[in-house]
């Protein structure tokens, strides 16, 4: 049938075309299969990571276009770089908004953790989700009011506001605004009134808010305490305050952090002292919109993103539907024998080539809409299951993807149907009726050539892939298994008491300690400060007794006698802390890399020394404990000052409020120990709840995004490998149809089934020595790149991309040996005779 373009027969035209293609396309139902399968899969996948690389890129969405800008505070000491905090001094927001006309306004806040009652309900939490709050936050952090008045919700002291969901918590469906809350903090009891409940506060923001108490109470608390400084609004040393600014429509953010080292010389403390030290503060801003993905600081509010690895799975969304669409063009062009009679007969008949270009679009366009179909489906069906493997909160909803993603996406998806349409277009259109019906096609070797440099950029990428996922792999192992200098396998850690006055606290929690070590399943109990895994915050300045010398930031953790053993820590020279000696309520004992940083010799030489911590705080080592990981293997090892917590009444070591209690379980029948403990508990702390965790579980968090990275890496990169296979197929399917005369006289002349499948398979075991060639010093530079985030990390070897190599290889070999076999055991006569 010739197929022309008639006037007035447009549609009935193009109709015939989706028709054709439509009956071309269940005619060969294997190879459409295929192809709908790998573009279907390629098309989920993309759609996947785009959802992913969508939500992680959405966080803090409210301020895009916004002047709006959190403070981040670097601090020098002996002229090199000590730390950065996501945090910095109260007062930096109020001077920067008298000093700078730039700024428009200013929002701190300080953390809030806090234990919550509602007495007459008998409800009681302890929360930390919650921030000290200027009234300013209203008009700069997204915090939506639904019942209260923003402007004076929280003015003046015991004032809150709270999510929806903790109103639900503690007052049931009732009017939360104008009841009454308990705090209890040791000594201190506060009465808090409710006058606001505002919207839960979205998940994808860098900060989880679940409630907010006004600024002045944080002032009213400290005066309670003996401050009489007026601290939370004139300290500069106090650098826990997440500050923001508002810059003025107009204002360039980046020219005016150019006046921030101005600012910090004008206001900066004791300048003699800084002199001395070489120590200075440095502020820089960031937009808030860049903090979840660009800012892994000390005191971060939550544990961010990373942009690099959002950035990289952004690419693989791309490869994978790229390498998709390469497949089409290798297994279209793989069929090209078949449909060569079928173009020359048609051309014979007098059709033009444009129709036949449009025939083969056509087919394209049906194959690649119902690949789309199928992926949307498959994306449906998958989310939800995918959102919690990532850990998101999103909408399970296909649509639940940002406009420009999905803008994106559709661009790419017409280019990339039209091109992987035109090539076989034009390549099955172009052929010579003449050669063809006198059996002397042959295709182009430019085709050739290029279907060969597809398959070499696929399996380049599919090892790269390999590669990542293996150092990622190897990486996160290393990290779970390296020796931490500490045991924490067994250990339940429970929230301390804070609800207890602190001249009965030393009674009762030993009491309660004697209770607890009477149980069978309790090997020993112990009292910190902090627990391994959590961030300190308790710092100071530190040196040794008499020298001139620059002073260094040390990291506090306040122990008690059970800490070192109960943790079997060791301890390189010197003692613990011990009973038998009065005189440790003014000891510390330092660990490996303080002893390093004051300068001395060697761990022995330390012992009994004097060290100022502060201003005149003057402690005696009487020991060092070598280095253990508090944090997780991504950062180094911090200078750390262990330190007796103790009261001064009784010189015993004993925990303050909102501390830890470290219980070391044996494996029998633990869930009966925690019963236990849990009892006690509620009889020596009635108004503290029973929060526990163990700690290896919570130590691992820190690799989580790692490990999150890794698997999300290797789930894709699997599927991009399995794509990958189905190009390789096409191709060596097209090759082993252009070789059917040569293998059919091969096996007549005798050629064994082995030889002709080293024939059939040694040209494309050359493509992926190809590809492992081009991959190696790509992956090796981009794992590299990745590894330098980690202090400690594993080394490259040229065995994990050998490997890598290896595997690519094995899969490719045994993707063409499955087309190669049908070839080999396909009787010479049934081949001669076809072609």
């Amino acid at each position: 049938m010739v197929v022309g373009i008639l006037p007035g027969k447009t549609c009935p035209m193009y109709k015939n075309y989706i028709t054709t293609a439509f009956r071309n396309l269940v005619k060969r139902k294997w190879f459409s299969l295929i192809n709908i399968l790998g573009l279907a899969i390629g098309i989920a996948c993309c759609l996947l990571l785009f959802k992913y690389v969508s939500y992680e890129r959405s966080y803090d969405s409210y301020a895009d276009g916004k002047p709006l800008y959190r403070m981040r505070l670097d601090s020098y000491e002996g002229g090199k770089l000590q730390w950065q905090a996501a945090t910095c001094y109260p007062i930096t927001g109020p001077y920067m908004k008298r000093d700078f006309p730039e700024v428009e306004n200013f929002c701190r806040l300080k953390n809030a953790a806090m234990l919550f009652s509602n007495d007459a309900k008998q409800v009681k939490f302890a929360e930390t989700k919650g921030y000290f709050a200027d009234t300013s936050v209203f008009g700069m952090l997204n915090v939506q009011l639904l019942d209260g008045a923003t402007h004076n919700v929280l003015l003046g002291a015991d004032k809150m506001v709270m999510s929806e969901s903790m109103a639900r918590k503690y007052f049931g469906d009732g009017d939360a605004v104008g009841k009454i809350l308990t705090i209890r903090d040791a000594q201190l009891v506060q009465h808090y009134q409710v006058t606001g409940v505002f919207k839960d506060y979205p998940a994808n923001s860098h900060l989880v808010i679940n409630y907010l108490v006004s600024y002045p109470t944080l002032g009213k608390i400290k005066r309670l305490q003996g401050d009489t400084t007026n601290s939370t609004e004139t300290q500069w040393g106090w650098y826990d305050f997440y500050t923001y600014i508002k810059l003025k429509p107009g204002a360039d953010y980046k020219q005016f952090e150019t006046k921030l080292p101005a600012f910090c010389t004008r206001y900066y403390p004791d300048l003699n002292w800084a002199r001395l030290n070489k120590a200075h503060d440095e502020l820089h801003i960031i937009p808030v919109t860049d903090i979840h993905l660009q800012s892994n600081y000390f005191e971060e509010a939550e544990i961010n993103g990373n942009a690099g690895n959002v950035n990289l799975l952004f690419l693989i969304a791309l490869f994978i539907v790229a390498i998709a669409w390469i497949n089409y063009i290798n297994l279209a062009t793989a069929r090209s024998v078949e449909r060569a009679k079928e173009v020359g007969i048609r051309k014979v008949l007098g059709a033009k080539r444009s129709s036949l270009v449009w025939q083969f679009l056509a087919e394209s366009l049906l194959l690649n809409f119902a690949s789309l179909a199928f992926a949307f489906v498959a994306v449906l069906v998958l989310t939800p299951a995918f959102n919690r493997f990532v850990g998101h909160t999103a909408s399970p909803a296909l649509f639940n993807i940002a406009g420009n993603y999905w803008l994106l996406f559709f661009s790419i998806f017409a280019v990339g149907t039209l091109l992987s349409g035109l090539y076989p277009a034009f390549v099955l259109s172009g052929y010579q009726p003449v050669k063809v019906l006198k059996g002397a096609f042959k295709n182009a070797g430019s085709g050739l050539a290029l279907r060969k440099a597809l398959i070499i950029l696929q399996f380049a990428t599919s090892i790269i892939l390999i590669a990542g996922t293996i150092v990622v792999y190897r990486q996160v192992q290393f990290m779970r298994n390296q020796p931490l200098g500490f045991n924490a396998n067994q250990t339940l850690v429970v929230n301390g008491a804070g609800a207890i006055n602190d001249s009965l606290y030393q009674h009762i929690y030993h009491a309660f300690k004697t209770e607890v070590l009477r149980l069978p399943g309790v090997k020993n109990i112990t009292a910190s400060s902090n627990v391994m895994g959590q961030e300190i915050t308790w710092t100071m300045d530190l040196k040794r007794m008499g020298s001139i010398e620059k002073t260094y930031t040390a990291y506090n953790l306040g122990i008690d006698y059970s800490f070192i053993p109960s943790y079997e820590m060791k301890m390189v020279a010197g003692r613990n802390f011990s009973k038998t000696y009065s005189t440790d309520k003014r000891a510390a004992i330092l660990n490996e890399a303080s002893v390093k940083l004051l300068g001395y010799k060697n761990p022995a030489a330390a012992l009994n020394t004097k060290i100022v911590e502060g201003l005149t705080d003057t402690l005696t080592v009487v020991g060092v404990v070598a280095d253990f990981h508090h944090l997780g293997l991504q950062k180094t090892i911090d200078p750390q000052l262990l330190l007796p917590m103790e009261d001064t009444r009784t010189y015993d070591l004993i925990p303050s409020e909102q501390n830890y209690y470290s219980l070391k379980l044996s494996s029998a029948n633990m869930p009966k120990t925690i019963a236990a403990v849990r009892a006690l508990w509620g009889n020596y702390f009635p108004n503290d709840p029973f929060n526990y965790f163990f700690l290896d579980d919570y130590y691992n968090q820190q690799y989580k995004a790692s490990s999150l990275f890794g698997s999300v890496f290797g789930l894709f990169a699997v599927l991009a490998i399995l794509i990958a296979c189905f190009g390789l197929s096409g191709l060596s399917a097209y090759n082993i149809l252009q070789r059917t005369r040569e293998i059919g006289i091969r096996k007549v002349m005798g050629a064994s089934v082995n030889g002709l499948l080293y024939l059939l398979s040694k040209d494309f075991m050359l493509l992926v020595f190809v590809a492992f060639v081009i991959a190696v010093p790509l992956a090796w530079w981009a794992m590299g790149t990745w590894l330098e985030g980690f202090a400690y990390r594993i080394s490259l070897s040229m065995w994990i991309f050998i490997g890598a190599g290896v595997l690519a290889g094995i899969i490719a070999l045994t993707t063409i040996v499955l087309q190669a076999l049908k070839a080999a055991f396909a009787g010479p006569v049934n081949s001669l005779r076809n072609e």
